[in-house]
């Protein structure tokens, strides 16, 4: 089923949905499962699966040179999508993202979904590589997310790479784009990245799930900044909470978010790691208690894997 029906179909109810990361390669799929399992009491309608494109390591040669080599270090995304709706009977949603593929190994990779009957996909840009200085397209690929939602776009539409391919054979996604709410940290200024936002919609974006935040303020005036400005699929919030001190500095490095100066105080005032995990718990609880009351479709939650905060914030909501 489609995100947007679930949500349609929920009556208005907030539903409850999380995000894994692949294991590191050479991992067995029980890592997964022990990873899902602990939240599925919750009943998740989906859950997401990131990917995560090649990055290069250095091996030094026989003659003392470095080789610059390329690998994966978490494959399976669409692997563990089809392992998720066959022992859970949910749907998986696979991130889809520009680095790393050329059009042609994306067009395959979504032949591959439609074949396993998955009907939402998560169309991202992606992060760039550890060595580069900026995000890099892979040569053949895709620059910015559009594009890429664009190839999706047109697969639903029967438009593929080839001309031979019969037009009648039409993918059918559900397709979801990033977004925001103290903008994207490239954009110059949130009106520039809310534009590029506004176009992904138009262009056939069927739903939106936000970056984490950890001020409900950020996400209503998000909302309404949309709606007021003719976005209206549904916008779904993406959470995680503080589960150590040095989140604090981090997340706002990493993601360019605000930490609350209530919450950074309570963190600070912590003595011991122990307590910074319940501020944080305690954090997250109240802030999906008022994101409840003010209509979120879902509440969206970036696990990493690690499902024990995620599941004491579920307990206490659902």
């Amino acid at each position: 089923m489609k995100i947007t029906e679930h949500i349609a179909n929920s009556n208005g109810k907030t539903l409850f949905s999380f995000e894994l990361l692949p294991p590191v390669k050479g991992r067995s799929i029980e890592e997964i499962y022990n990873a899902i399992d602990p939240l599925m009491e919750f009943n998740p309608p989906f859950i997401d699966v990131t990917y995560h494109r090649e990055d290069y390591i250095y091996k030094q040669q026989n003659n003392g040179l470095l080789e610059k080599v390329s690998y994966r270090k978490r494959p399976g995304t669409v692997a563990i999508c089809a392992a998720i709706i066959n022992k859970y009977k949910v749907d998986a949603v696979p991130h889809l993202i520009c680095g790393g593929f050329t059009r042609e190994e994306t067009e395959n990779a979504l032949i591959d979904l439609q074949f396993l009957g998955i009907e939402n996909v998560l169309v991202l840009r992606g992060d760039a590589r550890h060595a580069d200085p900026g995000f890099i397209p892979t040569p053949g690929g895709h620059a910015f997310a559009s594009e890429l939602l664009e190839q999706v776009v047109n697969m639903n539409n029967g438009l593929y790479l080839h001309e031979d391919h019969d037009s009648s054979f039409k993918t059918n996604f559900c397709i979801g784009v990033a977004a925001y709410p103290e903008k994207h940290f490239e954009a110059p200024n949130l009106a520039t990245d809310f534009k590029y936002l506004k176009k992904k919609v138009d262009m056939g974006a069927e739903f939106i799930v936000t970056q984490m935040f950890f001020d409900n303020n950020k996400y209503s005036d998000f909302v309404k900044l949309c709606r007021e400005n003719g976005i209206n699929v549904p916008i779904i919030p993406g959470l995680k909470p503080i589960t150590s001190s040095k989140q604090i500095i981090s997340l706002p490095k990493i993601f360019h978010l605000d930490i609350p100066e209530d919450l950074s105080n309570a963190v600070q005032s912590c003595s011991s790691e122990k307590d910074v995990k319940e501020v944080g718990i305690e954090w997250m609880i109240n802030q999906c208690k008022e994101l409840m009351k003010m209509g979120a479709p879902v509440l969206h939650f970036y696990t990493m894997s690690n499902p024990g905060p995620t599941k004491r914030i579920a307990e206490a909501i659902f």
